[in-house]
């Protein structure tokens, strides 16, 4: 018995033999090499008869990248065209299709930070670069401090100017 249900597995699928034959899938999967023979004999799955042809893939993906829908997500795009009776696919697909494509990202034009570098300053002789500092010191009693501010040369590194306050 379980052998038939193999040979028609190859025909039909192992769910639809096992339930004209009455046998549980699991005793047709429990028998010697099944999954040996499944993995030679694999059904390739066809597409769904309802599912998108290439070219109207094609146009969702055209209409999508269109000026007038290039700033909204799929979904907004999906309820804009239902308002007005245009029913070209499901939201979902839409996302599918960018997918394919790589196009799944903000869509926005939006401002993006520059790459920032780290300023390197660099004196070649006294006198061309300085730089400056503050210090908070301890004052004679609790919660009093003063603030110490420095002025360096930067190329020999000797003190330029400085206060107290």
């Amino acid at each position: 018995m379980i052998q038939t249900a193999h040979q028609l597995a190859e025909t039909v699928g192992v769910t639809t033999a096992c339930t004209v034959l009455g046998i549980p899938r699991g005793s047709f999967y429990r028998t010697g090499d099944a999954r040996q023979r499944l993995a030679s004999t694999r059904i390739p799955r066809t597409a769904p008869g309802r599912a998108l042809t290439p070219a109207e893939r094609g146009r969702v993906r055209d209409l999508l990248n269109s000026e007038r829908f290039q700033n909204q997500a799929p979904r907004q795009v999906w309820a804009q065209l239902l308002d007005e009776g245009i029913y070209l696919c499901s939201w979902r697909t839409m996302y599918r299709i960018l997918e394919t494509h790589e196009e799944v990202r903000e869509r926005r034009n939006q401002l993006r930070h520059p790459s920032y570098t780290k300023p390197e300053l660099l004196a070649t002789r006294p006198n061309e670069l300085w730089s400056w500092d503050i210090t908070k010191l301890k004052g004679p009693a609790k919660w009093v401090y003063y603030y110490l501010y420095i002025v360096l040369d930067a190329f020999t590194r000797y003190l330029m100017a400085w206060m107290i306050s």
